[in-house]
């Protein structure tokens, strides 16, 4: 994501629209191996801040792995799929996981309330009038 002083924000430079412009977000990379998820926190809560909405964020492939129980990190590591959960939980964004590759995966996901189990055909349906962004 490309970020200097003429766009200040990985919002601005992606995308200039109006306030009412919503967007999904998919993670497909797991969250303890690269920067995706804080580059999605970084997206969402600047895309916030501006007056944008966020509908949901759908977890598939690796990045289920983040809607595991049994993930225990060292206190040293940060745990950014807890830290996507609490926002999206503040912020009332729906966040979604790929039931089929949690299953895939062997991913006991957890049931907090924070993870919504879904199929593509939801994640798909949601899509509607939103722009999807990628991490």
């Amino acid at each position: 994501m490309f970020i200097n002083k003429q766009h200040p924000t990985p919002v601005t430079h992606f995308f200039t629209g109006g306030p009412l412009t919503r967007f999904s977000l998919l993670l497909t990379q797991s969250p303890l191996a690269n920067q995706s998820f804080a580059s999605a926190l970084q997206f969402a809560k600047a895309a916030l801040a501006q007056g944008f909405t966020i509908e949901q964020i759908f977890l598939y492939e690796e990045a289920v792995l983040a809607a595991a129980t049994a993930i225990d990190l060292p206190t040293d590591e940060p745990n950014l799929a807890a830290t996507l959960a609490q926002f999206c939980q503040q912020q009332q964004i729906a966040l979604l996981y790929c039931i089929t590759a949690a299953e895939k995966r062997g991913v006991q996901a957890d049931t907090s309330g924070h993870y919504i189990a879904a199929g593509l055909a939801e994640f798909a349906m949601r899509l509607a009038n939103t722009k999807l962004v990628q991490f």
